[in-house]
């Protein structure tokens, strides 16, 4: 954790309309340790980060600028949240931010992101695959399958998609970032459909790997905990979501900024001998790898 700041097991009782909007939260999740200065791991690299706008991808976002990168960020409607990350880029870090608005669950929309982050950059380095969503229910009846097929949309189909039309413009040494979730690995009995597309990830993760050998990009993905995001306060209850996270082995929800890292790791040359899988941090929980 952040010098100075300590561990929050419990939160104040909260709910948002979706998607949720990281400004609202109360507290607000910590997406950056301004104190630890960058080292320029991905000076001049171009990276690509869907759900960029607030929580995890935002951190990933922040952590990648500060190293050097400059980012482009996919997000959906939460355009306040997403102005601030590209101030926190721009104006800290001193970094380029991309925005692109949009709804990543259409096939169409998901190669205009790709289309305006070439145009702005002429390329991508790397790849962060991490826009999701979850709806939560008692049983696998009450599963409208309107919703499930969004859940899937958005949340594996969209990897697809948008991989699809970046690979032809990625090179030797590019990286391919996917987050999954610790339920991949457990189940979740009331987010079924959701842990069903992040079992998917971690499946397609792998077998893009052995298909991108020889090509030499890497790809790789993080399955996290519980962790402090608008995802949380949007989709449980408000006494749900001022729990999240306090019952993993060390009692609370993650920041944003402390997942960030295994993406940076995964993105830099530090993991060049990696391909292929996963980390897990998810507050100690014990999964199979």
């Amino acid at each position: 954790m952040q010098k100075g700041k300590k561990p929050r097991p419990l939160r104040k009782p909260q709910h948002q309309p979706r998607p949720g909007k990281e400004s609202k939260m109360k507290p607000q999740p910590i997406a950056d340790f301004p104190e630890e200065k960058g080292s320029g791991k991905l000076w001049n690299k171009i990276a690509l980060i869907t759900g960029g706008d607030s929580g995890i991808g935002k951190a990933v976002a922040i952590l990648f600028a500060k190293q050097g990168a400059d980012v482009a960020i996919s997000y959906l409607n939460e355009h306040s949240d997403a102005r601030d990350t590209k101030c926190i880029i721009e104006e800290k870090y001193h970094q380029k931010c991309l925005l692109i608005p949009g709804d990543i669950s259409k096939e169409a929309h998901c190669r205009k992101v790709v289309e305006k982050t070439l145009r702005e950059y002429g390329t991508i380095d790397i790849l962060v695959n991490n826009a999701a969503i979850h709806y939560e229910h008692e049983s696998l009846e009450e599963i409208p399958t309107k919703e499930m097929l969004k859940t899937f949309a958005t949340n594996i189909f969209s990897f697809f998609w948008i991989t699809k039309a970046a690979l032809p413009e990625m090179k030797e040494g590019a990286a391919i970032i996917n987050s999954a979730s610790v339920v991949a690995y457990r189940g979740s009995g009331r987010l079924i459909d959701y842990a069903a597309t992040k079992g998917a990830i971690v499946s397609f993760t792998r077998s893009l790997s052995a298909n991108l050998k020889d090509r030499k990009i890497r790809v790789n993905g993080v399955a996290p905990g519980p962790i402090w995001t608008p995802l949380i306060v949007s989709s449980f209850p408000a006494k749900k979501a001022a729990k999240h996270g306090s019952d993993v082995p060390m009692g609370r929800a993650g920041e944003p900024a402390e997942i960030a890292k295994s993406y940076l790791f995964l993105a830099c040359d530090d993991s060049s001998y990696i391909s292929g899988q996963f980390l897990h941090p998810n507050g100690g929980e014990i999964v199979g790898a």
